[in-house]
């Protein structure tokens, strides 16, 4: 493509601002037009960003503005009618996470994309940065030994205020609980690191909040590599982070933060007698964080250049499908889950739905 990106947005809530900071940066990409359901709310974020066009409804965007991608910050609920309106009528799409609030309507997404000869990007944000593609190169070509065992914790805090939201900690409207919307972050980017997953079990928790969903989950993970992890996402921990660890044959990568990462939250400590191989491992000496912005950035020079999505935006069923995994496991009593059980799970791949263990009245 020759002349500018033409970007549309569908949501303007929080999350919006970052898309529309990515393509404000990019210099071959603009901002035509955004819509949601509150006008007000849309005119004021058109105000915000650069004053692209406003319309009351997705339809009325498209059928004017013939944008070349439409990013998607709604709730996941939406995610499926919106994408399959926006790839008929041409456009590619970038969608925030959770894709869709289940399998079967991911795949739909997915085929809609395939037919149309149009992209679909998925935002896994955590992927992203020099020191995340560092760590995934040295760990795939060996350089670090086999991995081993492995930890992901996903430790945040989301108070009532948050659940307050009509559509939040509901199955029908969000889909899933804290797994879904906060854990598939670091989920994702562990995957990213470690490759294919072999098995799933998992346990969801209701310990606080007042919600249908789960507001923790507890899992392990084995992987095609061998390596085994154990999972643990919360929304009612008061000292956030976000961290994996994957011990190696030959050392310990670490990355702890919160929501974003640069190369001061990673180290590699080498293990006895490897020391004298550290040197090979160094983070590189140019350094890029993690971030809407870089994922967008290297999506829309894909979608300009012709190219295939970039690995940080592929793969948009990988995460879900280790996330559908923990809650088909959790309606099975923490059975083991494999990719064959998934692919023909006789209700986890239309929704989410599971037994909630409910520890609030348990004995002090």
């Amino acid at each position: 493509m020759i002349s500018p990106l033409r970007a549309a947005i569908v949501g303007t809530g929080s999350v919006a601002n970052l898309h529309a900071q990515a393509v404000a940066v990019h210099p071959r990409a603009e901002l035509v037009a955004v819509t949601d359901l509150s006008r007000a709310a849309a005119d004021a974020f058109a105000e915000r960003h650069g004053g692209p066009a406003v319309y009351d409804t997705l339809d009325a965007l498209l059928d004017a503005e013939h944008p070349d991608v439409v990013l998607i910050c709604t709730p996941p609920v939406v995610h499926r009618e919106q994408a399959l309106a926006a790839l008929a009528a041409g456009a590619h799409v970038v969608v925030e996470k959770p894709p869709a609030p289940s399998l079967n309507e991911l795949d739909e997404m997915r085929t809609a994309a395939a037919a149309a000869d149009r992209q679909l990007a998925v935002v896994f944000q955590q992927r992203t940065g020099t020191a995340a593609a560092h760590i995934r190169r040295l760990l795939h070509e060996g350089a670090l030994g086999r991995p081993l065992i492995a930890v992901c914790q996903t430790l945040w805090y989301r108070g009532e205020d948050y659940f307050a939201a009509p559509w939040r900690g509901k199955w029908k409207t969000e889909g899933g609980g804290t797994t879904l919307g906060h854990g598939i972050h670091q989920l994702d980017l562990l995957a990213f690191l470690l490759g294919d997953w072999a098995s799933v079990q998992g346990r969801l928790w209701r310990l606080d909040r007042e919600t249908e969903t789960e507001d923790a989950s507890t899992a392990t993970i084995t992987f095609a590599n061998g390596a085994v992890a154990q999972a643990t996402t919360s929304a009612v921990s008061p000292r956030e982070t976000s961290s994996i660890r994957i011990d190696t044959q030959k050392a310990t990568v670490t990355v702890d933060h919160l929501y974003g990462h640069g190369h001061v939250n990673w180290s590699i400590t080498p293990a006895p007698g490897f020391e004298g191989e550290s040197d090979g491992w160094a983070l590189p000496p140019v350094e890029e964080q993690s971030g809407h912005a870089v994922l967008l950035r290297d999506v829309f020079d894909a979608l300009l250049d012709g190219h295939e999505l970039p690995e940080t935006a592929d793969e948009p069923a990988r995460s879900f499908e280790l996330v559908a995994a923990i809650y088909a496991s959790a309606a099975r009593d923490g059975a083991v889950i494999t990719p064959a059980d998934l692919a023909s799970h006789s209700t986890h791949r239309t929704g989410f739905a599971s037994p909630v263990t409910d520890m609030r009245d348990a004995d002090a």
